[in-house]
């Protein structure tokens, strides 16, 4: 089909969309391509814009005009950045260069269509503002018009970048130490990173900071972005040698994964950014509000129910009585979902075997499950299961039926390598994915289930689909049950868990309840990680758990003052065996978990917050709305002065008045300090801008340890 362009006016205000939302204003100039040269503070829509401002220099020793920073960067047309679309059709129609043919537009969202007749594609661009939060979303389709396929290797989106964002920060990790930032210069050349795991991952947060050199969290300038996909992807950002800069990001495709039959189209993932002139507390904030308002699905009117998780107080040994004994502790402590977490399907004694038989052991469980969910609700909480629907042990019914079910190259000759002695079912096999289906179906109906622990615990090698390459489709099939098992039960919560946090983002939160953030109980680790994902993600979804005084994966131990707080400002749960803990430790548990109760609508709902400190090892956050701020300081390290310094509050009101109050801290004050604060001893009320202004004095605080405060207006 070919398309001829529209005649578009001329004039300067008809040559630009000019989209509006609460505080942003987003311009884009329609020719001679598609191109955002603007997006910041916003501004009058009513006096038409003047093409002067976009007008640009044509150096000498280069091509004769200027080639915009398009949407969709194109080579034919002699951008010599990174494509926007790479792809062929039988070796030809490689240089694609579009025109614009139609544009839809409204105060806050444009679609756009652009199309090449010659080499038979056309893209459709979507751009909208949410008015509320200032979040742009962007995503695009591509469709062959042609009467051959046609073969993507890539399809990119593309933001542009002001020339004053010349930092970036980038997320790295492994297992156990996700959400770790690096902030880097972007000056020549650029920066990339890459997922081939298959899964959103643990290495490879999908998320990039572009930032100017003096902003911090209180100020300046600030462009966050995240590619909700939970697949493998690129994100790169890039300085031209005109100093023009932009951020990239792509579902990274396998050779001849995507080939388009004529009259098909490939979809991007979809890209979230956000601008804000309140540094990385205000791109934060933005954030939040976005997921709260358009992501989340939480049953109305419910409060995140406290969790406890059997994994790290029994792992493989279920004895139904012991398990009943450990929910009448914990419902004392105040705990309101139970979570049975792995072992308790047909021979799974260990982690090397059983994956993919999803029926109750009877040997363990010779009444089934059901005398013990009644326990369980009977004493007032919700139950939930772990499953790990998507693979499949060698050593399972399911594997010696059906090893055609697995996803891989096994029939070439190939033998892929194991990872946690699993391997991974095709989804994209009818039968395999309807057994799974009728299998998470049957659990739930069988069963008073409220929540899935819905975990995934190795990487993708040789996914192969009769032998072509399958991680795209993969993961649109991974999503595709979910969504079919929720049309079916559209009560149950469902928790991502890829060992903790290998999938994480945005388009899996559409159809989950909750993250299990990190597989590090750490409290210490915790800080870090939890920093990182809250930069993207609100409290309520983080899963957040205190675990035993020794952490099972760095062997540390920890004061439960540490661990309380730390877990109090997400999503709280109790991860450890409470049979035989001492009153004291007890107590303490009944404690933190009835402080997040307390503070739990705040916590949930609040605006969060990171505070600068003059000392790198301690962090200082918290969360506020109109009556009261909840803050916390943590001591992750040695401190580098023998006196703490002063802690300014620039987040407050200074015409009012706060009534300042310790609501915990560590028992080892009375050894650290001969003589504290006099503010601590007792609450005091003191007027907002002197704790803006002159602050308090911090105590002497021990390496990894933490105090909790807060600010109630009066």
């Amino acid at each position: 089909m070919v398309t001829t362009p529209t005649s578009l006016n001329k004039t300067p205000a008809e040559r630009f969309l000019h989209l509006q939302s609460a505080n942003n204003s987003l311009i884009v100039q329609l020719e001679p391509a598609p191109a955002i040269v603007y997006w910041g503070n916003k501004f009058s829509r009513e006096q038409p814009l003047s093409a002067a401002l976009f007008d640009a220099p044509v150096g000498q020793a280069r091509l004769d005009s200027h080639i915009p920073l398009a949407l969709c960067p194109e080579q034919g047309r002699g951008d010599f950045g990174s494509p926007g679309i790479e792809g062929h059709r039988n070796g030809k129609d490689w240089a694609p260069v579009f025109e614009l043919i139609s544009v839809t537009e409204s105060l806050s969202s444009a679609r756009l269509t652009i199309s090449d007749p010659r080499a038979s594609l056309e893209i459709m661009i979507e751009l909208a503002l949410d008015e509320d939060s200032d979040v742009l979303t962007l995503k695009q389709r591509l469709i062959n018009t042609g009467s051959a396929d046609y073969t993507v290797n890539r399809f990119a989106l593309t933001l542009p970048l002001a020339e004053t964002f010349s930092d970036i920060i980038s997320f790295h990790g492994r297992w156990s130490h996700e959400f770790q930032m690096q902030r880097t210069p972007l000056e020549h050349s650029g920066f990339i990173q890459e997922n081939r795991r298959g899964r959103t991952s643990h290495e490879s947060f999908p998320g990039m900071i572009a930032l100017h050199p003096n902003s911090n969290d209180l100020s300046g300038d600030v462009i966050g972005m995240h590619f909700g996909w939970s697949g493998n992807h690129r994100l790169q950002a890039q300085v031209k040698s005109d100093g023009r800069r932009y951020i990239q990001a792509e579902a990274l495709l396998a050779a001849g994964e995507v080939i388009l039959p004529p009259g098909e189209a490939f979809d991007t993932p979809t890209l979230y950014a956000v601008f804000s002139a309140n540094g990385l507390n205000g791109m934060m904030q933005k954030f939040h509000q976005y997921v709260r308002s358009s992501l989340l699905q939480f049953p109305p009117s419910s409060a995140r129910p406290v969790h406890f998780n059997t994994w790290e107080g029994i792992y493989f040994d279920h004895q139904p009585r012991r398990i009943m004994a450990m929910a009448d502790a914990v419902a004392r402590l105040g705990v309101e979902r139970f979570i049975l977490d792995d072992g308790w399907f047909i021979n799974r004694d260990n982690d090397t075997r059983a994956l993919g038989d999803w029926q109750v052991d009877k040997r363990k469980y010779p009444d089934g499950l059901t005398p013990m969910i009644d326990h369980i609700n009977q004493l007032g909480m919700e139950f939930g299961l772990w499953v790990e629907p998507e693979m499949v042990s060698k050593d399972s019914e399911l594997f010696r039926n059906h090893p055609d079910w697995m996803l891989g190259l096994d029939t070439l000759g190939y033998t892929q390598p194991s990872g946690r002695y699993q391997f991974v079912l095709d989804l994209q096999n009818q039968n395999a994915y309807h057994y799974l289906l009728s299998s998470l179906d049957a659990l739930l109906t069988e069963h008073n289930i409220a929540y899935l622990k819905w975990d995934m615990n190795r990487e993708l090698v040789q996914a192969g689909h009769d032998s072509r390459p399958a991680y795209h489709l993969q993961t649109l099939a991974l999503y595709q049950l979910i969504d079919d098992l929720r049309a079916r039960h559209p009560y149950v919560e469902i928790e991502s868990c890829a060992s903790g946090g290998g999938r994480i983002d945005y388009e899996v939160l559409k159809r989950t309840h909750r993250f299990w953030t990190s597989d590090c109980n750490d409290a210490l680790e915790r800080q870090r990680i939890q920093q990182g994902m809250q930069l993207f993600f609100p409290p309520e979804v983080m899963g957040s758990h205190i675990g035993p005084r020794q952490s099972h994966t760095t062997r540390r131990c920890h004061d439960m003052s540490l661990r309380g707080i730390t877990a109090l400002f997400g999503h709280m749960g109790a991860e450890l065996d409470p049979i035989g803990l001492e009153d004291n430790e007890l107590r303490a548990f009944a404690r933190y978990i009835g402080l997040h109760k307390q503070y739990r609508p705040l916590l949930h709902h609040g605006k969060c917050f990171n505070l600068p400190s003059h000392d790198p090892n301690t962090r200082i956050y918290g969360v506020m709305d109109d009556s009261v701020t909840l803050l916390a300081v943590a001591q992750l390290a040695m401190p580098q002065y023998a006196l703490s310094g002063q802690l300014r509050l620039p987040v407050l009101c200074a015409n009012k008045r706060y009534r300042v109050e310790v609501l915990d801290s560590p028992a080892a004050f009375s050894h650290t300090m001969k003589h504290k604060p006099v503010w601590m001893d007792k609450p005091l009320t003191i007027q907002g801008d002197q704790l803006i202004q002159i602050g308090l004095s911090l105590p002497l605080m021990d390496p990894e340890s933490a105090m909790l405060l807060s600010f109630t207006l009066v």
